[in-house]
């Protein structure tokens, strides 16, 4: 019998001074059997990064041509297509095509060997970025993970704090690759 995905709630408050974006979204998370709390909070912290009305959610690991969040216009159009983790080359060159721009946030202990073998052919993508979190943060986050979360997301001058109750996780992004 197949295992169901676990719902999992979060209230995510998102303070971009950045952006000048304030807004606080109440999502339903389904985590994939096969998705670690780790994975999960990478992608609550993503869509955190990227916050914006028309900003959704995907089937994420049930499906391998939609990303884990995108972000579509009134007409229909991808606008952001937003991947988690390690994606093949041949991944990151489909949904290059696929959208206006692409993030890939990629995190664990291979990230650095990947981004090494791949980094050389999306040079010609104008529409792609890339960003490292490091294997503390995104374990650190893993630890805040929990059935039921409000989380608040503080971002001023390209830092980021994640808070949860009373603990807080300051989020380093390392950009290897940057749009245009």
């Amino acid at each position: 019998m197949a295992q169901k995905a676990t719902i999992h709630k979060a209230e995510l408050t998102v303070s971009d001074m950045d952006r000048h974006y304030y807004e606080t979204h109440k999502l339903t998370v389904a985590k994939h059997p096969s998705e670690t709390d780790e994975r999960l909070m990478v992608r609550l912290l993503a869509f955190a990064l990227n916050a914006h009305e028309q900003l959704e959610l995907t089937k994420g690991l049930s499906t391998d041509d939609e990303p884990d969040i995108w972000q579509k216009s009134l007409s229909g159009e991808l606008e952001l297509w937003v991947a988690l983790g390690l994606p093949s080359e041949k991944i990151v060159r489909q949904s290059c095509g696929k959208s206006q721009k692409v993030i890939v946030y990629s995190y664990g202990r291979t990230a650095e060997a990947w981004w090494e073998k791949i980094k050389n052919s999306t040079t010609r993508f104008e529409n792609l970025q890339v960003v490292n979190f490091s294997e503390t943060v995104t374990r650190e986050l893993a630890n805040l993970a929990s059935r039921s979360m409000k989380l608040q997301v503080n971002i001023q001058d390209g830092d980021v704090m994640v808070s949860v109750n009373d603990s807080i996780v300051y989020v380093t992004q390392t950009k290897w690759k940057n749009v245009g």
